[in-house]
């Protein structure tokens, strides 16, 4: 049985945008890698030929899972969520009770996360303790640095 993934339309569109560099361009480079390394004598004494052909080896399983990903992959429909409660694709504003601190975060698919632009995945400690939570409740959530509690200031899209 197959294993979905869930995506936004961008997440899935760079999926597929990767697959298609793969397979029209690094497939046909290390072919041609291949054959240079073929023209060059014995394959049995050919360092260029075996390190080309693990190589392939590498390419072709990566397009593999590339391809499973891409067929199991279901676009998440944002206008049947609930925006009262932190859900998967929420924008989250919550504030640190022991600094004062505020921070905003995006919840998304674990393959979507990026800390940099403030997107963090859904499996990450912070978002597994802000889902389905509603503004002004208060949370603690354990990191690795300890237990910190949290009160959720903001939810949109």
């Amino acid at each position: 049985m197959a294993k979905f993934s869930y995506y936004t339309e961008e997440g899935l569109q760079k999926l597929k945008d990767e697959l298609d560099q793969l397979i029209k361009f690094e497939r046909p480079a290390i072919s041609k890698q291949i054959a240079e390394a073929r023209d060059k004598g014995d394959l049995s004494e050919n360092a260029e030929y075996a390190a080309a052909k693990d190589a392939q080896g590498l390419l072709e399983l990566k397009i593999s899972k590339l391809q499973e990903l891409v067929q199991n992959a279901r676009i998440i429909d944002e206008s049947r969520l609930d925006n009262s409660k932190v859900l998967l694709l929420s924008k989250v504003r919550i504030k640190n009770l022991k600094s004062n601190k505020e921070m905003s975060y995006t919840i998304v698919p674990e393959q979507e996360a990026d800390l940099k632009s403030g997107k963090i995945s859904v499996t990450s400690p912070i978002a597994k303790g802000l889902l389905g939570k509603t503004v002004g409740d208060s949370v603690e959530i354990t990191v690795p640095a300890g237990t910190i509690p949290f009160e959720i200031i903001e939810i949109n899209r």
